[in-house]
């Protein structure tokens, strides 16, 4: 019993440091709770999408609930992941399933922009009928600017995180130095 508590205050505590239910939210903070996601954040802040979105808005299928927080975990368990055993690359790049809710998502938004004869793809597909390009590229800096790595906004203004460490253990921390 005392093992099974010990692992349960364990995994109370990751939950908390990790600040997981922020990521059940749209909140577009819970984005940085990783440093690596900085960049992202402030150049979506200060683009045109900033002031109409959210990242999930974007970035995870919106058409229907189960697809949606399914793709928050398994994404999420990913980033958890990699970040955790520190295997976050230098440069960021989208994965398919992602690429595929992005594109869904720009379609849902601007569908009333999208003219089917104006946005053939080169292959003479159209890019609303799954052709063989997305969006971005043409709008190849919307939302998130020239971001091509970590140093691309090293002086980026993002929130804060809180710290980790409860008050009341730097209080007793502190009175024992």
């Amino acid at each position: 019993m005392l093992l099974i508590g010990i692992m349960i205050g364990l995994l109370l505590q990751i939950l908390y440091i990790s600040n997981a239910v922020s990521y059940l939210s749209d909140d577009p903070t819970a984005c940085v709770n990783c440093h690596i996601m900085s960049p992202q954040f402030a150049t979506w802040e200060r683009g045109s999408h900033g002031k109409v979105t959210t990242c999930n808005d974007c970035h995870v299928p919106q058409d229907n609930f189960f697809r949606k927080y399914y793709f928050k975990a398994s994404d999420g368990l990913r980033h958890a992941t990699m970040f955790t055993l520190r295997l976050e690359p230098q440069v960021i790049q989208i994965k398919d399933a992602g690429k595929k809710a992005v594109q869904e998502n720009c379609i849902r938004c601007h569908t009333n922009n999208i003219h089917p004869i104006s946005v053939r793809a080169i292959s003479s597909k159209a890019i609303i009928d799954e052709g063989d390009r997305y969006c971005w590229d043409c709008h190849r800096e919307t939302p998130h600017g020239s971001v091509n790595s970590l140093s691309s906004t090293p002086y980026a203004r993002v929130p804060k995180l809180a710290p980790v460490i409860p008050e009341w253990m730097n209080a007793i921390i502190e009175t024992k130095k």
